[in-house]
């Protein structure tokens, strides 16, 4: 997207009417079949003060029942139990006591699924980033930690849904144009030592965002 898009809103612009929403019962199916037709999709953060940015999304990862990588895959406890709750809500972990990872719920309640939205490009970037990041604006999201870092995503948005709400909000457009098969590569996980061979990754192939192992 470029900022001559007629979609791009800069994020001190007014609110506007949204594009086509990814409702609810759009993130109600198994992870593996949403999370690559997540690519392409934007997903839009708005703060109290009506500021907003518009992210595309350009990496994903699926976890879902019997993936020994998944958080669901034992039991539910209070940190994954929004996993099993309604799809189209977001789980918010913390890794290494410093990163914190975002991933949308998916398939049907009671079932521990998610997408992990590992990579984003930023139409416009927080006056928060720091200069040093400023020189590679394309890697300021390239990463699920750095991610939540650029939009200010923890812990305390743990089970938001995905709702274009007055105030803090975050939801997720539809792609207006299909992405050819052939702008997707799709592969093995990473930073995972458990269902590393699984092949629930995919990201747009020429992407300068996409996360690196």
């Amino acid at each position: 997207m470029s900022h001559s898009d007629p979609a791009f809103q800069s994020p001190c612009s007014s609110p506007r009417k949204t594009k086509d929403l990814a409702e609810a019962d759009w993130f109600a199916r198994p992870s593996p079949e949403v999370a690559p037709e997540l690519l392409g999709c934007t997903l839009v953060r708005q703060f109290a003060d009506g500021s907003r940015y518009r992210c595309e999304i350009t990496e994903v990862e699926a976890y879902a029942p019997g993936d020994p990588a998944c958080h669901a895959y034992k039991r539910q406890t209070d940190r994954n139990r929004v996993m099993f709750g309604a799809a189209g809500h977001i789980y918010v972990y913390l890794i290494y006591g410093i990163y914190h990872c975002l991933n949308v719920v998916t398939d049907a309640e009671e079932v521990g699924s998610a997408v992990l939205i590992r990579a984003l490009t930023l139409d416009e970037l927080p006056p928060w980033i720091s200069d040093k990041k400023r020189r590679k604006p394309d890697r300021v999201a390239a990463g699920p930690g750095l991610l939540c870092m650029a939009l200010q995503l923890d812990r305390s948005h743990n089970g938001m849904a995905l709702s274009p709400k007055e105030g803090e909000a975050l939801w997720i457009e539809k792609s207006d144009r299909p992405i050819p098969h052939s702008d997707i590569v799709q592969t093995t996980r990473i930073g995972i030592t458990q269902g590393a061979d699984i092949p629930w990754r995919w990201y747009l192939r020429d992407s300068p965002s996409v996360s690196k192992p």
